[in-house]
């Protein structure tokens, strides 16, 4: 079981936050498949995931996407995932 607490913010504040749970380990191959449902949940569109997205998460625990790694304009500084360890 893992979770991530992803939160889109805007001037220093969070504006969205969602935790997204998830019953089986996580694993790198499927990580765009959370990236989808975590952004279908706080309304916002994916980010072009990149394999340094996914290292950064992997050795930080956490990974900010910045309006330039979106495609669709979006209205937040950042949205940052946090892998929450239990």
């Amino acid at each position: 079981m893992f979770r991530i607490w992803a939160k889109t913010v805007k001037d220093g504040k969070i504006v969205r936050q969602f935790t997204y749970e998830n019953e089986e380990k996580l694993t790198w191959s499927h990580f765009l498949h959370y990236l989808f449902d975590i952004c279908r949940e706080l309304d916002v569109p994916t980010p072009v995931l990149l394999k340094t997205h996914i290292l950064n998460f992997g050795k930080f625990n956490h990974v900010r996407f910045y309006p330039r790694d979106f495609v669709e304009p979006v209205d937040f500084d950042y949205l940052l995932l946090e892998h929450l360890v239990l």
